[in-house]
């Protein structure tokens, strides 16, 4: 992530409930070749790439850099979540002159439908709010991705606009952190 200034990366692993995340590990490069490789999991993200490729090109320690926590599940690699800069070239922004953070997610199929996303999605977003008081964070989503419409909603993104982009209609929507330290669209419950 550019600008990660104050925060120092990596932080401390993460605990939730089930999760665990942390900085990415060579052991977690099969699960990243998966990630790049399944049809599923790209679906909504410009299809597979190549699995071949895929096994030449990614590194030994794939995904080490600030803003991207790898999901771990009882030690394994589930999927990952990434606070990151977002272009100021691409459409959709909150404020024309800055590059807001910018969540994205990505797990295996076999980790969907269990609550993971929304449980490391939201321990990102609480430490990001630790790290940067104060500073909001954007997620753009295709609308026909149902699941990843849900999850924005689950965590409290309010919809700022919808355009068009990689040829789909996007879904782009803010979260904050109101001073009571309660995400923007929280029920309080």
């Amino acid at each position: 992530m550019t600008g990660l200034d104050p925060a120092t990366w990596p932080p401390a692993p993460i605990r939730t409930e089930r999760l665990v995340l942390r900085e990415s590990e060579a052991r977690d490069r099969a699960a990243f070749v998966e990630l790049f490789a399944s049809s599923e999991v790209r679906t909504f993200l410009g299809g597979p790439r190549p699995r071949d490729e895929l096994e030449r090109t990614v590194p030994a320690v794939p995904g080490r850099r600030p803003g991207l926590f790898v999901i771990g599940l009882e030690g394994a690699m589930i999927g990952t979540v990434t606070l990151d800069r977002r272009n100021v070239e691409r459409p959709g922004r909150i404020r024309p002159d800055a590059e807001e953070a910018e969540l994205s997610y990505t797990f295996l199929p076999e980790g969907w439908g269990r609550g993971y996303a929304a449980e490391a999605c939201a321990a990102a977003l609480d430490w990001f709010a630790g790290a940067f008081p104060g500073e909001p964070v954007v997620l753009c989503t295709q609308t026909a991705n149902s699941r990843s419409m849900r999850l924005a909603a689950k965590l409290g993104f309010t919809e700022v606009e919808r355009f068009e982009e990689f040829d789909a209609e996007q879904w782009f929507g803010v979260w904050s952190v109101t001073p009571s330290g309660c995400a923007r669209g929280c029920s309080g419950s």
